[in-house]
């Protein structure tokens, strides 16, 4: 049997200490196993989060359709014809292809600047639609998001992104009702939008002002021109099986060849999630076999070094095997020795890793808002202190067997 009374845990520990240098040779391969296994998990999942987080808010059955220069010759027109999508595109999609469930225009105008009292930014206009939200979702701090009331009434409105927020407003506070100037109208703030991603769809979320997609046309002499459309497809229909149908509806609108791919340019995020979910479970396997691997080198060192110890105590377990210790208490002591070490090493990793990824977390937080936990799960941890235990017993378990084949009298002849 296994215990650990007082007596045999102070034997153990003198044990350790009469060999110290060595146990803290042992003890740093299993430490440095752990640290590693624990603060890989920890580090690649504050680092797929941090990822995620770049997606933040964007639909994952989603894509973005814009206009490019033809590549091939179509109805007597030669390649490289420029053309623009138009508001009527938007009607046809919504139409002609069932799958899609919402479908939003985008506007956009670069280089232009915002005004608030003595302070100016530079910013790009958006001219959205309400229905935007469901494709690329905004994290309202204060304030609302664009309405249909907005859109219908052409409401001079406006909805304002984090760093304009913070340039324009450097004392904080809610800043709905408040008029800032850009270019050359007055807009009133309605909300601000705190979203981190970094799909920057025709500029960043936070260097954008967000206006009514109506009023936007009017106030920059936009027309009907669009210069993307964003596309969500309903549940159960994926985006790759109506991209060929989508581009063939506002190919011949124009007068392009349907599978010019160059022409009617469709970003497809399906796939780009898709690629990202598969490079971390490549990630994923990656840290579990270095992690596991280094971890098991630590233990075959703790076996290695116990077997020397058994060796050089031949006449210690001898003179004990003669004064009436039995086999089994050979084999708790051997095994003993192990499951300290190795826990006292492993535990020690563990708490140091859990340090470093707390200070990641840390370096990772600004305005009291985590971008990425750097932690690992309660599991994982009862995981890896139950794996250490079974290490320690597995890496003691060849020299106590070995000590257990020690007789008295071969041992005293030893010495």
């Amino acid at each position: 049997m296994l215990w650990f009374d007082p007596d045999s845990f102070r034997e153990i520990t003198e044990t350790l200490l009469r060999n110290k240098t060595r146990s803290f040779l042992t003890g740093f391969g299993v430490f440095w196993g752990v640290f590693m296994l624990v603060a890989l998990i920890g580090g690649g999942d504050g680092l797929k989060e941090l990822l995620e987080n770049t997606f933040e808010g964007f639909a994952t059955n989603s894509a973005l359709v814009w206009s490019q220069p033809t590549t091939r010759p179509y109805h007597g027109f030669r390649k490289g014809r420029r053309w623009s999508m138009v508001r009527h595109d938007v009607e046809r999609l919504q139409a002609q292809v069932p799958g899609l469930d919402v479908v939003s225009p985008v506007l956009s105008h670069w280089g232009a600047g915002a005004v608030y009292g003595d302070h100016r930014v530079s910013c790009n206009v958006k001219g959205l639609q309400p229905d935007y939200a469901k494709v690329d979702a905004p994290r309202i701090r204060f304030g609302r998001y664009l309405n249909d009331m907005d859109m219908m009434q052409n409401r001079k409105v406006c909805v304002i992104g984090k760093k304009i927020y913070k340039t324009l407003f450097p004392g904080g506070g809610d800043p709905s009702g408040e008029l800032i100037r850009i270019d050359s109208t007055y807009y009133q703030v309605i909300g601000v939008d705190y979203a981190e991603g970094n799909m920057n769809i025709n500029g960043s979320a936070d260097e954008s002002v967000c206006v009514p997609f109506t009023l936007m046309q009017q106030a920059y002499n936009m027309g009907d021109t669009l210069e993307l459309i964003a596309v969500t497809g309903k549940p159960g229909v994926t985006i790759s099986q109506i991209t060929p149908r989508m581009r063939e509806v506002i190919a011949r609108a124009h007068d392009v060849d349907p599978e010019d791919e160059k022409a009617v340019m469709i970003f497809n995020t399906e796939v780009l999630f898709g690629v990202m979910d598969n490079l971390f479970s490549g990630v994923n396997f990656l840290i579990w076999l270095v992690g596991i691997g280094t971890l098991l080198a630590g233990a075959i060192g703790v076996s290695n070094i116990m077997m020397v110890t058994v060796r050089e105590r031949t006449t210690e377990i001898g003179i004990r095997r003669a004064i009436g210790a039995t086999p089994l208490k050979i084999l708790s002591q051997i095994i003993s020795e192990s499951i300290v070490l190795t826990a006292v090493a492993g535990m020690s990793g563990i708490l140091f890793a859990v340090m470093i990824l707390q200070m990641l977390q840390l370096a990772n937080t600004e305005d009291g808002i985590v971008a990425a936990h750097f932690q690992v799960a309660v599991g994982t941890a009862i995981g890896a202190v139950l794996l250490l235990t079974v290490l320690g017993i597995l890496a003691g378990l060849p020299p106590a067997l070995r000590a257990m084949r020690i007789k008295p009298v071969e041992a005293m002849h030893e010495d």
